[in-house]
C-alpha cells in the first residue's frame, strides 16, 4: 500500500464553483453516479430514495469493480483527472468510458453536504469507508483536504460501491416516476447489461430504460437515421455516425419532451433542441427524438460543456453538426406537414363520413374554394383535438351539402322522409328509389287502380279528364277559371312525368347495376339528385289533387 492517507488537492472556490453553482438539480448530480458506476463496469444500479424521517438521503448503490484505497486517491479524489489521457478509454467489459474531466464528483456537493463512500475492490476483502464533509472542506485552509476514513474486512466476493448523499438541500418530497424520467433523459446506454433502479422509501422500484423518457408518447411518424441522413445531406462526412430517431406525435407534447437530444457515447451531450429554427410554429409541439453523435466525444478537442448540456458548437466540427441538424429538422418539418395533413384528413373522413374530395366535386365554383379554405384549413392547421375538428367540418357540411342547388330543404316533405336515410348517407340511388315507392304507393292509394305496369298504371291514374286532377283546387287570383289549354297542359304533364319518372329513372336504377350507371355517367348522382327534384315538384301537385278530390284519408302525409 502506497500511502496510509486519504488526501484530495483543491481549492474551496474551485469546489463551489463547478459543484455547488454548476450542478444543482438532483437528476444531474445522481446522473454522475451511474456514470460512474457504469465506468466501473457495474450490472446493476441501484438508487434509493429516503424521506420518511427526519433527514433525506440518496443512496446509490452499484455492483461495480469497487476501488482499493490507492484508486480511491488517485482516480476518486483527484479533480480534474482526464482518464482518457491515462489511456483508460475502455472499460474490462470494452465500454466506452463516459467520464473525461473528473469534475462530476463536485456535482454531488450542489445538491447536499455530506458524501459517503463505501467501496470494496473485487477479491481484496477489503472495505473501504469515507466522508467528505462540505463545511469541514471548506474551511481547509491549505490544498488539501484528508476525509475521515476507516477500513473494514469483507468478503472476497464482495465487490462494489456505495455512496449515499445526506444533509440534502432539497425541502420538497420525492417524486420517484419524475425521476426516473429525468434521468433516462440523461443516458442511452441502459441495456440488459446495464440496468438501474430506482425506488422510494423501499417501496418497489421501477426501472429506468432508454425509452422510459418517451413514456406515454404515442408516435405519428419516426424518421430514422443513418437512413434519412441521404436525404439531409448526402455529402455530410458523418453522416453514417448519426444513429437514432426523430418522432412526431399524434398529440402536443408537454414543454419538456421537445425537441431533440444528442447522445455521445451513452451520455447526454446536449438538451433537447432544435437548433436553431424559430419555434414560432405549431409543428414543434409534436417533434421528440434522440440522437447518437459518439463521433463529437472522440474529438482531440472538447467539443462538450462540463455540465454536459450543450455542445461548443462553435467549434468547426461542431458548427457542420449544427447545419446538417438544422437541415434534418427542415426536412422532417416539411415531410410532416404532408404526411400529418393527409393522416388527419383520412381521420376526420372516417369519423365524419365525409369525403372531402368528392364533396368538393360537386359543388358550385363559386363557393368551392371558400369552402375549400375553410376545411383544409381546419385539417391542416388546426391544433383542435380530431373530434372538434370533426364537429366544425360537420357544420360546414351541413350548411352547404353535397350539390347544395338540391338542398335538402327545398324537397317535399314525403320526398325527405322516404330517402332521409339514405340521402343522408349520400346513397342519393337509393333515396330515389324509396322516394318514388312511396309516391307509387301513394298515388295507387288514391286512384284505386288495379293495374299492375307501374307506368301504365300512372297514364291511368294522371291526365284530363282521369280520376287524379292536379288543376281542380285552382283558380286566378281574380276568381276567374284558367283557361283550358293550360289545365289540360298541367294535368298532362303529371301524367307524363309521373310516367317517365318510372321509365327513365326508377326502371334504369333497378334493372342495371349501379355501379355501371354511375362510373360511365350514365345516370349519375346528379341525375338522382334531379329526379328527386322532379319527384319534389310530383308529390305537390298529388297533394293537390288528393286535396281536391277530398281523399284526406290517403294523404301523402300518412
Amino acid at each position: 500500500m502506497s500511502d496510509s492517507t486519504l488526501r484530495m488537492s483543491f481549492d474551496p472556490n474551485t469546489i463551489e464553483h463547478l459543484g455547488i453553482k454548476m450542478y444543482s438539480q438532483i437528476p444531474n448530480a445522481i446522473a454522475e453516479l451511474i456514470a460512474n458506476a457504469y465506468d466501473a463496469d457495474a450490472s446493476t444500479v441501484q438508487i434509493k430514495l429516503h424521506d420518511d424521517d427526519l433527514e433525506k438521503s440518496i443512496e446509490v448503490i452499484d455492483d461495480g469493480m469497487g476501488m482499493d484505497f490507492d484508486e480511491i486517491n488517485q482516480k476518486f479524489l483527484r479533480i480534474g483527472r482526464n482518464r482518457r489521457k491515462d489511456n483508460e478509454n475502455l472499460t474490462s467489459k470494452g465500454r466506452k468510458a463516459t467520464g473525461k474531466k473528473g469534475l462530476g464528483k463536485l456535482a454531488l456537493f450542489g445538491i447536499g453536504d455530506l458524501i459517503e463512500v463505501s467501496t470494496t475492490k473485487e477479491n481484496s476483502g477489503d472495505k473501504i469507508k469515507f466522508t467528505l464533509d462540505w463545511d469541514e472542506l471548506k474551511n481547509t485552509h491549505n490544498a488539501e483536504y484528508s476525509p475521515h476514513f476507516e477500513r473494514q474486512q469483507s468478503n472476497k466476493a464482495e465487490k462494489g460501491t456505495t455512496i449515499a448523499l445526506k444533509k440534502l438541500r432539497r425541502e420538497s418530497a420525492f417524486e420517484k416516476e419524475n425521476l426516473a424520467i429525468s434521468l433516462s433523459k440523461l443516458f442511452n446506454f441502459f441495456s440488459s447489461e446495464f440496468r438501474c433502479f430506482i425506488s422510494h422509501n423501499d417501496d418497489e422500484p421501477i426501472e429506468i430504460s432508454n425509452t422510459l423518457r418517451f413514456k406515454n408518447i404515442d408516435a405519428q411518424f419516426t424518421w430514422d437515421f443513418p437512413s434519412f441522413s441521404d436525404i439531409v445531406d448526402p455529402e455530410y462526412a458523418y453522416k453514417t455516425e448519426i444513429a437514432g430517431e426523430i418522432i412526431s406525435t399524434e398529440k402536443p407534447l408537454r414543454p419538456g419532451l421537445r425537441g431533440i437530444t444528442l447522445f455521445a457515447n451513452g451520455r447526454l451531450v446536449n438538451a433537447a433542441e432544435f437548433f436553431g429554427i424559430p419555434e414560432s410554429s405549431h409543428v414543434f409541439s409534436y417533434l421528440t427524438g434522440w440522437l447518437n453523435i459518439d463521433f463529437i466525444d472522440n474529438l482531440d478537442e472538447d467539443a462538450i460543456s462540463t455540465n454536459r448540456q450543450s455542445l461548443n458548437w462553435d467549434l468547426p466540427v461542431a458548427s457542420r453538426l449544427h447545419s446538417f441538424l438544422s437541415a434534418a429538422v427542415r426536412k422532417v418539418i416539411a415531410e410532416w406537414r404532408i404526411k400529418r395533413n393527409e393522416a388527419n384528413r383520412k381521420t376526420v373522413e372516417t369519423t365524419t363520413n365525409i369525403n372531402t374530395e368528392k364533396w368538393y366535386s360537386t359543388l358550385p365554383d363559386q363557393i368551392k374554394s371558400d369552402v375549400q379554405v375553410i376545411v383544409d384549413s381546419m385539417i391542416t392547421e388546426s391544433e383542435a383535438p380530431t373530434e372538434s375538428q370533426a364537429n366544425i367540418i360537420r357544420m360546414v357540411h351541413k350548411l352547404v351539402p353535397e350539390y347544395p342547388q338540391y338542398h335538402w330543404r327545398h324537397l317535399h316533405t314525403d320526398v325527405q322522409d322516404a330517402s332521409k336515410d339514405d340521402y343522408k348517407n349520400q346513397d342519393y340511388y337509393r333515396a330515389f328509389i324509396e322516394a318514388v315507392k312511396r309516391y307509387i304507393t301513394i298515388t295507387r292509394a288514391n286512384s284505386q287502380s288495379t293495374q299492375p305496369n307501374d307506368s301504365t298504371f300512372m297514364g291511368n291514374a294522371f291526365g284530363e279528364n282521369k280520376p287524379l286532377s292536379v288543376t281542380k283546387k285552382y283558380r286566378k287570383p281574380n276568381g276567374s277559371n284558367f283557361s283550358d289549354a293550360t289545365i289540360t297542359a298541367i294535368e298532362e304533364g303529371q301524367k307524363f312525368l309521373s310516367m317517365g319518372i318510372i321509365m327513365g329513372a326508377r326502371n334504369p336504377i333497378s334493372h342495371e347495376e349501379i355501379v355501371d350507371l354511375r362510373d360511365s355517367n350514365l345516370f349519375n348522382e346528379k341525375d338522382c339528385l334531379d329526379a328527386l327534384s322532379i319527384l319534389s315538384h310530383l308529390f305537390r301537385r298529388l297533394e293537390d289533387a288528393i286535396e281536391a278530390s277530398d281523399g284526406t284519408q290517403n294523404s301523402t302525409n300518412p
